[in-house]
C-alpha cells in the first residue's frame, strides 16, 4: 500500500549534501600539472601538449625550408670559395728571385650590365673572384666602364700605345714604368693574362682588340660640325640683344665632366683590308670570361629566387675558372662541332637572354631634336650586334684552363666546417670548448 503522505522537507533535504560532499571529494583530488622548475626559472611558459593549427603548421613549414636552403647554399658557397682558394695558396708562398721583383699581375676588365650600375659588377668581383686572388698572392689593375663602349675604348687605346710607344703624352702608368726602369727595378716575365666580367663586356673586349691591332693609329677624320651664316644670327639676334642685355649669372663650381668616350678607328667590315702591323706578337695576353647572371624586372622574380638559392654553383664554376688564370695554363680557343662559329663567338651567348629590351632596339633621335648625323656619328652598338672576328687574331688568342691534375688535386681538398659556418654555430662552439676546457693556472691562487 503506498504511503499517502510526501516526504517532507527535512528528509529531503540530505541528498544536496551527498552530492556537494561527492563534488568536494573529487576536486580535492585533481592536481593542475605542475611546470617544470628549469623552464619557470627561465621564464619559459608551460609547454603546449597540442600541435599548432593547420595555418601556424603551414606558416613554420615554409619559413623553415625557405631559411634551411638559403643557410646550406650560403654554407656551400663559402666551401666552394675556400676550396680553389687553398688550391691556389701555394703559389702566394713561393719566393721571388730578386726581393724588388715585382709580381704577376693580371688586368681585371668589368663593365656596367646594361640598364644597371657598375656596383653590381664590383660586388660581383668581390663577393665571387677576389678572394681566390687574394689567395693566390697575386696583383690585378681594373679597366672599368661605365657605358657600353668604354671597355672598347679602353683596350683599343691600350694595344695603340704598344705599337707606338714613343707619344708625347704618357699616362700616369706609363710614367712609373719609366721610373722603375731607371731605379733597376725588375719586371715579371712571363703570361699575365686578362679577367673578363660577363658577355657585354667579352664583347667589348674583343672589339677592342681588333681595333687595336688592326686600325690606324691616328683618329679617323669626324665631319665637321655645321656653321650657321653670320649675317643672318646678326639680323635675327640682333633686336633683341639691344631690348634686353643678360645680366651674368653666378654659376656655381660644377665637377669636371667625364672625357668624352673616343669613337671607333675602324668597323669589323674593315678587317679583311686591314693590314697586320709588323710587331705583332704571335701569341697574345691569355683571357677567360667569367660568368655574371644578371637579370631584372618583377616577372622574372622566381628566376632570381633559383639563383640566389644555387649560388653554390656559381660560385664553384667561377672559382675554377680564376684558379685556372692563376695557374697559368693556357690553350687555344677552339671550333665548334660544326666548324661554323668560334669558341669567342659562343662563350657565355646564354647571358644575352636576360638582357633587357631597350639593349636591341635602335636608338632614335627624340622629339623636337634636329638630326646630327652629319655632325656627329652615333655612338657603335656593340652589345646588340654578333661578334665578328678576324682569323689573323683570332688564331692569337689563348685562353685560360685548369689541368686535369690540377683540378682533381683542388677537388680533393677538405675544408674544415670551422672555416664556412657562420657567428651562431661559431659561438656555440666556443662557448662549449671554454666549458669544458681546463682553465689555466693562475699563480695567484692559493692552491697553486
Amino acid at each position: 500500500m503506498a504511503d499517502s503522505k510526501p516526504p517532507s522537507a527535512q528528509e529531503a533535504a540530505p541528498a544536496p549534501a551527498t552530492s556537494t560532499t561527492n563534488a568536494a571529494s573529487s576536486g580535492a583530488t585533481y592536481k593542475a600539472p605542475k611546470p617544470n622548475p628549469a623552464f619557470r626559472m627561465m621564464g619559459i611558459p608551460v609547454m603546449p601538449r597540442k600541435l599548432p593549427s593547420r595555418n601556424w603548421m603551414i606558416f613554420f613549414a615554409i619559413t623553415g625550408s625557405l631559411s634551411a636552403a638559403i643557410i646550406y647554399d650560403k654554407r656551400e658557397k663559402k666551401r666552394a670559395t675556400a676550396r680553389w682558394s687553398k688550391a691556389v695558396s701555394h703559389l702566394a708562398r713561393e719566393p721571388l728571385s730578386n726581393p724588388n721583383q715585382l709580381p704577376r699581375k693580371l688586368t681585371i676588365f668589368l663593365e656596367s650590365p646594361p640598364n644597371d650600375g657598375l656596383r653590381v659588377a664590383q660586388d660581383h668581383f668581390t663577393e665571387y673572384i677576389k678572394p681566390v686572388l687574394a689567395a693566390s698572392g697575386l696583383d690585378w689593375e681594373f679597366v672599368q666602364g661605365r657605358k657600353e663602349g668604354d671597355v672598347r675604348a679602353a683596350v683599343a687605346e691600350r694595344i695603340r700605345r704598344t705599337r707606338q710607344p714613343e707619344t708625347e703624352s704618357q699616362t700616369q702608368d706609363e710614367i712609373v714604368q719609366e721610373i722603375r726602369k731607371r731605379n733597376g727595378t725588375p719586371e715579371w716575365h712571363g703570361i699575365r693574362g686578362d679577367i673578363v666580367i660577363g658577355r657585354h663586356t667579352w664583347k667589348e673586349y674583343v672589339r677592342g682588340i681588333h681595333e687595336g691591332w688592326l686600325g690606324p693609329l691616328t683618329p679617323p677624320p669626324q665631319p665637321e660640325p655645321e656653321v650657321k651664316n653670320v649675317e643672318e644670327t646678326v639680323a635675327s639676334g640682333g633686336g633683341e640683344e639691344e631690348k634686353q642685355e643678360p645680366k651674368p649669372e653666378e654659376k656655381p663650381e660644377q665637377k669636371p665632366e667625364r672625357p668624352p668616350q673616343p669613337p671607333p678607328y675602324n668597323t669589323p667590315l674593315d678587317y679583311p683590308t686591314s693590314p697586320l702591323p709588323r710587331l705583332i706578337p704571335a701569341e697574345f695576353s691569355p683571357s677567360t670570361p667569367i660568368p655574371f647572371p644578371h637579370i631584372l624586372g618583377f616577372s622574372n622574380t622566381f628566376i632570381r629566387l633559383r639563383r640566389f638559392l644555387n649560388r653554390r654553383y656559381l660560385a664553384d664554376e667561377i672559382g675554377r675558372e680564376v684558379a685556372a688564370v692563376c695557374l697559368a695554363a693556357a690553350r687555344e680557343y677552339r671550333e665548334d662541332v660544326d666548324l661554323t662559329r668560334s669558341e669567342q663567338q659562343t662563350v657565355l651567348e646564354h647571358e644575352e637572354r636576360d638582357w633587357p629590351k631597350s639593349v636591341w632596339k635602335e636608338d632614335e633621335p627624340k622629339e623636337g631634336e634636329e638630326k646630327t648625323a652629319t655632325t656627329t656619328p652615333p655612338p657603335e652598338k656593340i652589345w646588340a650586334r654578333p661578334i665578328v672576328l678576324d682569323p689573323r687574331i683570332a688564331m692569337r688568342m689563348r685562353r685560360f684552363e685548369i689541368q686535369p691534375e690540377e683540378e682533381a688535386r683542388a677537388r680533393a681538398i677538405v675544408v674544415p666546417e670551422e672555416e664556412i659556418e657562420g657567428w651562431i654555430k661559431g659561438s656555440i662552439r666556443s662557448l662549449y670548448r671554454w666549458a669544458i676546457s681546463k682553465p689555466e693556472p693562475n699563480p695567484s691562487w692559493p692552491d697553486e
